[in-house]
Order: structure tokens, then sequence, then C-alpha cells
């Protein structure tokens, strides 16, 4: 009876996980994008860069907050003291003293260097967020591409698999014809032989779908590639599809949304105000300093009233009292005058002048590689385009020619070597038509992308 249970029981268990595995996850392009942004660690790096900037800007507000400081002394000195009642010197006194402050300073004008610090940070902060968008459209897009890879050599693993389909037909057809003596020989070996050459290059493809899917499964940060399954989506293409707008118009699009763009001018308003930082060292510097300060001594006597005869009398100054009665406030300004200080202030304006300058040669720099780059998007989608639609023609011609070609190879009329050669350029014509077709996805993702268009399949 255990042993039925116990058998039961890894029956159920092994269908469940059969149920389990059968209905495993499949991947969208769209759920591949925000894995591998939730997980890649350029991304968590940049945001943590971005919580550094926002604490810099905070310290930043901060500093226009008074500073506050206090401090608390417990002292004992031994042998001659101070009489802190009647201001005389004491012999061979142990004296216990306490005391309190509590004080700081306050910046009333400083040249507007704080005001342009926050505004110096709050650039930076903007300029390191548009850092992070730049990070995730560039995983977006390897992700992209990854994903178009996999159904890539999907299909060129399906393309060749049904040819050798169509090989091992024939192979089956020949031998009937060979043993019929309606064939010789040699043309079986042929079919035969060109049969082997479709499994080694299947055998290929399927190597390289497997690296594909790795690479893929290594953007995301997956520990391992096996159980991962993306989900195949009809792609249908428009061969009438036009590429609109012209390089200028799409530039300027993407000049007011490219991260890239707009981090790089962020930085040159932070350098501005670097600018201004450094020449508020030339101003006067005024400050306003507050205290608040309180002692006690174990010495002290409190003083009760005066004898005409004997004079003053004295008698016990307790702690509280002399706490309250030690009582000192007070406020001040200062000003500071910057006279001479080694010419450092002079080469600070000019080294952030020069900051100014590097600040726009770089967006100079990052515009024109955008220009570039759009450059060659656009021409790579039409140039796709085109190759598409005369991957098309191909395709059809070839399957013309291989379905003459078999007819007349299955009646004799054709050599072994003439089928085998049209089959190979049908072959040829779907894979180039099957490498077009997802090269003009992508160049039009890519297009699409500098427009401001998020990435998605075609449905």
């Amino acid at each position: 009876m255990i042993v039925k249970r116990f058998i039961s029981l890894v029956l159920l268990f092994s269908l469940i996980s059969a149920g389990l595995y059968s209905q495993k996850k499949l991947w969208t392009l769209e759920e591949c994008v925000r894995y591998a942004l939730e997980r890649n660690i350029q991304v968590k790096q940049q945001e943590l860069q971005t919580r550094v900037q926002k604490n810099a800007l905070d310290l930043a507000k901060l500093k226009l907050l008074p500073t506050l400081a206090g401090n608390a002394t417990h002292n004992y000195s031994f042998g001659r003291a101070l009489d802190e009642t009647t201001y005389e010197f004491t012999e061979h006194e142990n004296v216990r003293t306490n005391n309190f402050y509590i004080g700081g300073n306050l910046t009333i004008f400083s040249g507007l260097q704080n005001y342009h610090s926050i505004k110096k940070y709050r650039y930076e902060l903007l300029a390191s967020e548009e850092d992070l968008e730049t990070i995730k459209n560039n995983i977006a897009l390897s992700v992209a591409m990854g994903y178009l890879q996999i159904l890539l050599n999907k299909e060129l693993v399906n393309a060749t698999e049904s040819q050798l389909l169509i090989t091992r037909q024939q192979i089956d057809k020949t031998r009937k014809l060979v043993e019929a003596g309606s064939v010789a020989v040699g043309n079986l070996l042929q079919i035969e032989a060109q049969a082997a050459q479709e499994e080694l290059q299947l055998v290929n493809l399927k190597n390289q779908l497997e690296l594909s899917y790795l690479s893929l499964a290594q953007l995301l940060e997956l520990e391992t590639p096996a159980g991962f399954e993306i989900i195949i989506p009809e792609i249908s293409i428009d061969t009438g599809y036009i590429v609109t707008g012209t390089v200028e118009d799409i530039f300027q699009v993407a000049c007011k949304n490219r991260p890239e763009i707009l981090s790089s001018e962020m930085r040159l308003r932070s350098s501005e105000f670097d600018l201004k930082i450094a020449e508020g060292a030339r101003s006067p510097r005024i400050t306003m300093s507050h205290s608040f300060s309180t002692g006690y001594s174990d010495i002290r006597k409190k003083l009760l009233g005066i004898d005409p005869s004997t004079g003053p009398i004295y008698g016990k100054y307790t702690f509280a009292d002399q706490i309250h009665d030690n009582v000192n406030y007070g406020i001040g300004f200062s000003l500071s005058l910057p006279i001479l200080n080694g010419w450092q202030i002079n080469k600070n304006i000019s080294n952030s002048k020069l900051s100014i300058e590097n600040s726009r040669y770089a967006l100079d720099a990052t515009r024109k590689q955008l220009y570039k780059n759009i450059q060659q998007a656009y021409a790579d989608a039409q140039a796709a385009l085109k190759k598409y639609t005369a991957s098309i023609k191909a395709v059809q011609s070839a399957e013309e020619s291989f379905r003459y070609s078999e007819q007349r190879f299955n009646v004799g009329l054709v050599t072994p070597v003439d089928y085998n050669a049209a089959k190979t350029q049908l072959l040829r014509a779907q894979s180039e038509l099957a490498q077009s077709k997802y090269e003009f996805v992508f160049k039009i993702k890519v297009l699409d992308f500098y427009k401001g268009i998020p990435i998605t399949l075609p449905q």
C-alpha cells in the first residue's frame, strides 16, 4: 500500500512538472526590453549616479541655511585658581568648571555663489537623468537587434528544414527509380550527397540559433538560456512603404528629444554657472555670526548682601543659578574683501571659460554624430526596402525555376546536378529574403527610434 502511494505521488509530481514545462513563458520583445532594463548593471550604476547628483543638489540648497554648532566642557584644575566671584587668585584650590556654548554663522552675501551652485547642480542632475535614458535606449536597441536575430535564425532553420525534407523525398523517389532500373545509381548518390550537405548546413544554422538565444539571454541577465523562448510574431511588411520625412526633418525632431543631445545641453548650462560661481569669488563676503554661552564654577560664591561692619556676605552659588546668571549671547557681522590670493580667482575664471568652450564642442560633436547616425539610418532603411523588394522577386523566380526543374527531374529530363543547383538557388534566395526582411524591420525601427517612437514589431 505504501509503495503504491509513493508511486502515485511520483507520477503526480511528474505530471505537474510536465504541465508547468509545457506552459513555459514565451517572451515578447517589449517584455525582453523591460526585463533587461530592470536588471542591467549599467542602468543600476547610472541610477546610483543620478542619486548622487540629487544629493549634491540638496547639499547646495542646504548651504543657504545658517550653520549651528555647540560644545560643552567639564574641567578640573588644581593649585592656583581664579575666584570668579572676587576675581582674586586662590592658592591650593581644586576647581571644577563647566562651560556651554552654541553658535554659528550665516552667509548673507557671497557674490550669489550659493544661488549659482544650486543652478549648476540642478543641470548636473538633469544631465545625469538624460544619461540614464541614453543607456536605456542603447539597451533597448541591442535587445531588439538580438530578438530579430533569433527570428531570422529561426526562419533560416525552417527554410533549410523544408528544403531537406524535399531532398529526402527525392531520395525516396530516386531510390525507387534506381531499383526499377530507370535511372543510374549515380543520380541517387548525388541526391544523397546534397542531403548530407543540407544536413550540415542545418546543424550550423541551429548552432547559430542557439548562440543568438544565448546572446539575448545574456543581455537580459538570465543565468541560463535553458527554457528561454520568444514569441514568433507574424511580421508583415508593406512593399509600398515610404520612408517619410527628410534627414533634416528627423534630425530636428531628434534634437528636441534625444537624451544624448539634452545631456550635452544640460552640461553646457552647468559649465556656464560654474563660471558665475568663479566670478562670484571676486565679490565681498558678508557673514553674520551668532552665539549663546553660559558656565559654572564650584569656587564661585553668590553675593547675598553687604554687612556695614564686615563687608560682603557670600553664600552657596548653585549650578542652576550660575547657569541662569552667566548667560551670554550676541550677534555680529563681518565683511571680507578679496584683495590678493595668488591670482587663484582669475585662473579659476579662466578655466571655467575654457570648460564652457569644451562643453560647446562636446555639444556640437554630439549633434554632428547624431546627424550622421540619422543620415546612415535613413540611407540604410531605403536600401533595405529596395533589397527586400528585389528579394521577393528573386524568390518568386527561384520558386518557378525549381518547380520546373523538379518536374523535369522526376521524368529524367534534368540531371541531379541541375536539380540541386535549382534547389540551392531557391534556398539562397529564401535566406536572402529572410535577411533582407529583418534587416529592413531593424533599420526602420532605428529610424523611428530617432523620431521618438517606441520600439515595437510591425504586425
